[in-house]
């Protein structure tokens, strides 16, 4: 019974993510079609991420999914068998000065753009999380919860979410006050509390905090 019970899990995960891969299908004229996703607008600290990358026609990741919808294990596995896998990829970060100069927004079409031109080869259709990136010459395709229905998509978030949540974790051991190891720089109550009690640190994004200014 277990190994039938396996079994129908591993059917029902193939089928899962053949459903994911839609668009990619749709598109499959289009020899390099590259997910665009980002991590961390919301947070109060730390930079803006964001990943690129393009996967094999044939690629197939088990679990590969939104990157929130998934163990903190699994995302840190799924994260090195992307890059192993990916015909090629790459992260950009967006710090908190930039992101307060230019506004969040802008900050994260910054570190979009720059993680797709850094690709090679050259993509010729991105599948973005939703939004539209400004300045690129490339043939866009946004989808709304785009990392839950795109393979390319979901392994972008995977991608940009880890990349971010270790930058968080050296900044813990930086400014060991603040807790970013355990909320990433999220408005928690410990967190808002720490801000409280020690003020702002170089990596809080102050206009996210004016109040505390």
């Amino acid at each position: 019974m277990a190994r039938k019970l396996t079994e129908e899990k591993w059917k029902a995960e193939k089928e899962r993510l053949a459903a994911m891969k839609e668009y990619e299908d749709t598109y499959a004229a289009c020899p390099f079609i590259c997910g665009v996703d980002e991590a961390g607008r919301g947070p109060l600290a730390g930079p803006v991420a964001a990943g690129a990358v393009i996967l094999p026609k044939d690629c197939e990741i088990l679990f590969l999914n939104d990157s929130k919808k998934v163990t903190e294990k699994r995302r840190e596995e799924l994260f090195v068998e992307i890059q192993e896998k990916a015909v090629c990829w790459h992260v950009s970060l967006v710090g908190p000065e930039v992101i307060d100069e230019i506004n969040i927004l802008q900050a994260t079409y910054q570190a979009m753009r720059e993680a797709v031109l850094a690709l090679n080869p050259r993509p010729e259709l991105l599948l973005n999380d939703a939004v539209t990136i400004p300045e690129l010459d490339i043939m866009q395709i946004p989808i709304i919860k785009g990392d839950g229905k795109s393979v390319s998509i979901a392994a972008a978030s995977i991608l940009a979410k880890v990349t971010r949540d270790h930058l968080m974790m050296e900044y813990d051991r930086l400014y060991p006050e603040y807790g970013f190891a355990k909320h990433k720089g999220y408005g928690t109550k410990a967190h808002m509390d720490a801000i409280r009690k020690y003020g702002l640190c170089p990596i809080h994004r102050r206009s996210f905090l004016k109040k505390f200014l």
